[in-house]
């Protein structure tokens, strides 16, 4: 299959005009390829779940797996308004943006106080790659948030990085679509209701959740 140009800048114009995180979600929902820059390995990719829920209320919006030698990581999304307003007039993170940063830090602590639900979740891991999605670029080059940015991703285990990756994504796929050929056999988002039937029959998970259970 091939993914529609058309309909992908379209969905992604309107999320951004619009500054919309439901927009944003519901293109990315529809077309697996706007992950592009964020996938580890671009080959033999994963498919991703949507809107996965933990206990106490939390919910990631998306998630998928590194099969890797040493071990299944896990990726776990937050995605905000591509607009979100990130600096204050003082030049410190807003509310909004504070509350997306703790959003994704509250994951990493919930699993580390409840490995059984981890291990129910995701059936094995062997560690998280947590990634925020929040901001445009334009807002992220000026200076002083480039350097908090940069400071922050040395800093601490969520990876934060700028709502045009989508567009960045998409120009690539029209410039090297033979380079998508793994997103094109995954092209959409999975329901969270699947991923239990997926940690339980695929043979990695299987043989990482005896090893590291």
């Amino acid at each position: 299959m091939c993914f529609n140009v058309e309909d992908v800048r379209n969905g992604l114009d309107a999320a951004f005009s619009g500054n919309s995180e439901v927009d944003l979600l519901s293109a990315l929902k529809g077309n697996s390829f706007l992950f592009y820059p964020l996938y580890s390995r671009k080959y033999g990719i994963q498919p991703n779940f949507s809107e996965v829920s933990f206990g106490g209320g939390l919910r990631c919006d998306f998630c998928w797996l590194n099969d890797n030698s040493d071990g299944p990581e896990w990726v776990l999304v937050e995605i905000e308004k591509p607009k979100l307003k990130l600096f204050t007039a003082g030049k410190k993170p807003t509310a909004e943006f504070n509350s997306a940063i703790e959003q994704v830090r509250s994951w990493s602590r919930y699993f580390h106080l409840n490995p059984s639900e981890m291990r129910r979740i995701f059936g094995a891991v062997s560690k998280f790659r947590y990634i925020l999605v929040v901001g445009s670029k334009d807002n992220w080059e000026v200076n002083h948030a480039a350097q908090w940015r940069a400071h922050f991703n040395g800093q601490e285990k969520i990876e934060i990085r700028s709502s045009n990756i989508f567009y960045e994504s998409l120009q690539l796929y029209i410039e090297h679509e033979e380079e998508f050929w793994s997103f094109k056999q995954n092209p959409t988002s999975l329901p969270s209701k699947n991923l239990g039937k997926y940690c339980d029959e695929y043979d990695y998970i299987k043989k990482w959740r005896a090893i590291l259970n």
